[in-house]
């Protein structure tokens, strides 16, 4: 999942369908909620679904982002050092669409990889910005008032989505490591506490999945503490900061035993294991 910004626009995800609400304004899930061109495909879809009441228009565009120390993403024109983007090399169809309520919408995608396209990964992100509706009552001179030279004011909040596009040339891999984990006290928000810890990437590939908190006890009861969907470290970047809040039974604090943190493939992916790393607490 994976992957969400916070600007002028809201960005949310869920379980393997990215779902945006902002104000009523609109309901949009795309399936998937990455694309991946590998070996010799060629050509992919991006299913778009509105599931509200009124037609929706959205513009699509291909965006370069970077990807911070914390997961936090910003849009870049030039790329920096191991920043490779598939912008120039893939293609897609429609550019813009209107969906009615309840129907959907299949971009479709292709791959046009230069000849002697060098090996690596690379990525860019296919954006949607819906298209603010400027009809009906959204029309200011409809909204003053009869008579009056009162000036009607429309604020509408645009709800966009962005997905990674990312191509795969040739041997690609990846090792990971989870460290630097440590319990952070409660607070505002984490009435059990969190748990930091620090993903480190090595290779020429992302990776991407999902993160699960375990804690055994010294009598041998093992309690689910937290789980992260969608957790990605994308390339180049070395490392990513993470902080996972607990829920511990009762509020209790956590006694003796071992904390265990899962870091796996996304289950539609085969669940494999990518890293896992563990905390004894005396």
């Amino acid at each position: 999942m994976n992957t969400l910004l916070f600007r002028s626009r809201r960005w949310l995800a869920a379980s393997g369908l990215l779902l945006l609400a902002g104000a009523a304004q609109a309901d949009l899930m795309l399936f998937p909620t990455r694309i991946v061109f590998e070996g010799k495909q060629r050509a992919a879809q991006l299913e778009l679904m509105n599931s509200g009441t009124k037609p929706e228009t959205y513009r699509l565009h291909m965006v370069n982002r970077r990807m911070g120390p914390n997961g936090e993403f910003t849009a870049i024109e030039t790329a920096g050092p191991g920043e490779l983007f598939v912008d120039n090399m893939v293609v897609f169809s429609p550019h813009q669409v209107t969906i009615a309520p309840g129907s959907s919408q299949t971009i479709r995608l292709l791959l046009r990889k230069p000849a002697d396209l060098a090996e690596g990964e690379y990525r860019s992100h296919l954006q949607l910005d819906r298209v603010a509706d400027a009809t009906g009552g959204s029309n200011v001179e409809q909204l003053a008032k009869p008579g009056t030279q009162d000036i009607g004011v429309v604020i509408q909040a645009l709800v966009g989505a962005s997905i990674p596009v990312i191509v795969r040339q040739g041997q690609t891999q990846a090792q990971v490591k989870l460290t630097q984990l440590a319990l952070m006290p409660s607070g505002p928000g984490q009435p059990g506490g969190a748990l930091s810890l620090t993903i480190e990437r090595d290779g020429n590939r992302s990776v991407y999945g999902d993160i699960g908190v375990s804690f055994t006890t010294a009598a041998g009861v093992t309690l689910e503490l937290a789980k992260a969907q969608g957790v990605a470290v994308y390339v180049p970047n070395a490392s990513r900061s993470a902080l996972l809040p607990l829920t511990l039974p009762g509020g209790a604090p956590l006694p003796a035993g071992v904390l265990r943190v899962v870091y796996r493939e996304r289950a539609e992916a085969g669940g494999k294991l990518i890293a896992d790393a563990s905390l004894t607490l005396p």
